[in-house]
Parts: C-alpha cells; sequence; structure tokens
C-alpha cells in the first residue's frame, strides 16, 4: 500500500484570497480585452462582418462607431468575470484538494490526477457560471445592437424586464459548454506544462528558479494553456453568441443548439478562431501571472501540486 502524504489544509481566509486573487486578475484581463472581444463576437453574429478578419473588422468598428464602439460590453464583462474569475480560481483550488484527499494517498493522486483537473475545473466553473450567466447575456446582447441599452444596469434591467429569470439563463447550457471546456483547456493543460519542464529538473534545482525564469514558465504556460483553451470551447462560444442575439429556431435548448450547429457547419463553428485565440493567449497567460503574484502579496498559501516528477518515469 502507498504511504499516505500530508495534504496541507486552506483556511477560509486563504480561500478568501484565492477568491480576491482569481476576482482581480479575471476582470482586469476580461476588462482590457473588450475590444478584441467586441471584434470577435461582431465576426461571429452579424452578417456584415462575415468577411472581416480582426484588423479590418477593428477598422471598420472604429470607421463607424468611433474608439468607444471597441469598448461596448465593459461593464457587464468586468462586473461578470469579478464574480465568476473568484468562484473559477477558488472552486478549483477547493476541489482539486478534495479530491486529492479521496484518492488517499501521493501514488494514487499522481496516478489519476487528469481526472482531478478535470473533475476540479468542471466543477468549479459550473458554480462559476451561474455567476457568469445573466451578466454575458447582458454583454452580448449590447455589443450584437448598439441601441439596446446604454450600459451593464440598464441593460440587465430591460433583459430581465422583458424576459425574466428565463431569458437572463437562455444562454446558460451553452455556457456550460462553452466555459467547462475552457477551463479544462486553461487548467489541465498549463498543469501539465508545469509538469513537462519540472520533470527536468531535480528538486534543488526547482527550488532555485530565478524569477525571470519562474516568469517565463508561466507565460509560456499559460499561453499554450490560452490556445488549447480557445480551440476546446470555440464552437460552444460561437452558437452562445447566436442564442443571445435571438438566432435559431425555439424550443429546447439542446434542439436550438442542434439547429444552429447544423446551419452553421464545422467550418461556420469556428468562425473568429483567429481573434479569439489572440484574445484568449493573453487572457490565460495574463491571469495566472497576476493571480500567481496576488496570492502572494495577500499572504496565500502556494495551491496543492500533484505531478508527476523526474523520479516517477
Amino acid at each position: 500500500m502507498a504511504p499516505s502524504f500530508v495534504v496541507p489544509s486552506f483556511s477560509q481566509r486563504d480561500y478568501g484570497s484565492f477568491f480576491l486573487a482569481g476576482a482581480l486578475c479575471c476582470t482586469i484581463s476580461h476588462g482590457a480585452m473588450t475590444p478584441i472581444d467586441v471584434v470577435k463576437t461582431r465576426i461571429q453574429i452579424d452578417p456584415a462582418f462575415k468577411s472581416h478578419n480582426f484588423i479590418s473588422g477593428t477598422r471598420s468598428i472604429v470607421a463607424k462607431e468611433g474608439a468607444a464602439g471597441l469598448l461596448t460590453g465593459f461593464g457587464p464583462t468586468a462586473v461578470g468575470y469579478l464574480a465568476q474569475g473568484g468562484a473559477k480560481f477558488a472552486g478549483y483550488e477547493y476541489w482539486k484538494r478534495s479530491f486529492v484527499l479521496i484518492a488517499g494517498d501521493q501514488e494514487t493522486a499522481i496516478r489519476n490526477r487528469t481526472a482531478i483537473y478535470l473533475g476540479a475545473a468542471t466543477i468549479a466553473e459550473f458554480f462559476a457560471d451561474i455567476l457568469l450567466t445573466p451578466l454575458e447575456a447582458t454583454r452580448i446582447r449590447l455589443v450584437s445592437d448598439r441601441s439596446f441599452a446604454t450600459g451593464l444596469v440598464s441593460g440587465f434591467a430591460r433583459i430581465a424586464r422583458e424576459g425574466g429569470i428565463r431569458e437572463l439563463y437562455a444562454g446558460f447550457l451553452p455556457i456550460l459548454c462553452k466555459q467547462i471546456p475552457y477551463a479544462i483547456g486553461q487548467f489541465t493543460v498549463n498543469e501539465y506544462c508545469h509538469e513537462i519542464v519540472y520533470r527536468t529538473m531535480t528538486e534543488d534545482m526547482k527550488n532555485r528558479l530565478s524569477g525571470s525564469a519562474k516568469f517565463s514558465l508561466d507565460l509560456g504556460s499559460g499561453i499554450i494553456a490560452g490556445f488549447a483553451a480557445a480551440i476546446l470551447s470555440h464552437p460552444a462560444d460561437t452558437l452562445l453568441s447566436q442564442i443571445n442575439k435571438g438566432h435559431g429556431p425555439t424550443g429546447f435548448m439542446f434542439h436550438r443548439l442542434s439547429v444552429l450547429a447544423r446551419e452553421a457547419g464545422f467550418r461556420g463553428l469556428f468562425v473568429g478562431l483567429g481573434p479569439r485565440m489572440i484574445m484568449t493567449a493573453g487572457l490565460v497567460s495574463s491571469q495566472f501571472l497576476m493571480y500567481g503574484y496576488i496570492k502572494t502579496a495577500l499572504g496565500a498559501p502556494l495551491g496543492i501540486e500533484i505531478h508527476k516528477d523526474h523520479k516517477n518515469l
């Protein structure tokens, strides 16, 4: 039987720090990426933008709406990802630790680390999306229809008034289909990128890594994880934009999604992937960098590592 091992305890204060760090890194990164997201969303749902790439789409929006047009939806983006980011990062730390405890020993945890990453990311994202969905619906409506409302409060209020809870959560299923693969790519690929590098090092080498080396590792891992997150989640992202625009038939969500997917085809589901890969690589890498720095500033502990090292090869 493999020996038991000590799993560090996290206090309520620690989880509060995880939540705050996740909230700040996500709202800052998503808020900064608003112009890219505006162009991406227009390419996905506006027929007039179907032939545009990121550069030509940006020029078209600025020419017609001014530079302010690139900041459409900034309010719901910042608020939505403040809540979602905190819940996602703190939830991932909580569920990863919980699954490590269920494994019972280090060997079992390492052997099942992929399942632990996938499970922790999936459950954390599910609860985070309950907070995100109404604000994401508001953002997409504002971006797709500039005359819909003047901002976050008026847009949210109009959707709630005209459609109620059902309309605010009309995109919950597609947003789960988008965000859960996104979180899986974000966390799992990032974990494995770090593991691949750490496998080449002894424990002493790892402990003596310079600040610039750690920065480079975190940045590179985040960029690769961002590419993976974008590719895995993009088809559902396209369908989510269509649903919130009001496209597709009425009826059950599975039916609506399947009809829209057939109409779009494989190529149509990946329209706008280029700009989104750029956006997501920047989002994920900056989030992991900021998350680490903010946790350190708050005096929070490191997360649990269950990587396979060189001794286990």
